[in-house]
């Protein structure tokens, strides 16, 4: 199963994509996380229902200094990744 995750809010600058990858490594959960030149986070995430619907309620919250206001959520295409990396 495969999620496409935009994270709207104050979530640049908080070390908010090195936490998502920690999270996601956690859930076993793989794919990426990147900043956006918009201000806003993407993250696409593959794995197991549970653990996806697990991480989509971490990211609703994000670390401690984060503010995350809306999260759009789609549905994605199986990518087959192998680790949870973080891009640029």
């Amino acid at each position: 199963m495969n999620r496409r995750i935009k994270v709207h809010g104050k979530v640049q600058g908080v070390f908010f994509r090195k936490n998502t990858q920690q999270k996601a490594l956690e859930l076993g959960l793989s794919g990426w996380v990147k900043n956006e030149d918009d201000g806003t986070v993407s993250v696409e995430i593959e794995g197991e229902l549970h653990s996806i619907l697990a991480m989509q309620s971490w990211l609703r919250l994000g670390p401690p200094n984060a503010e995350v206001e809306s999260l759009e959520i789609s549905q994605g295409q199986e990518q087959g990744y192998e680790d949870f990396m973080i891009l640029q």
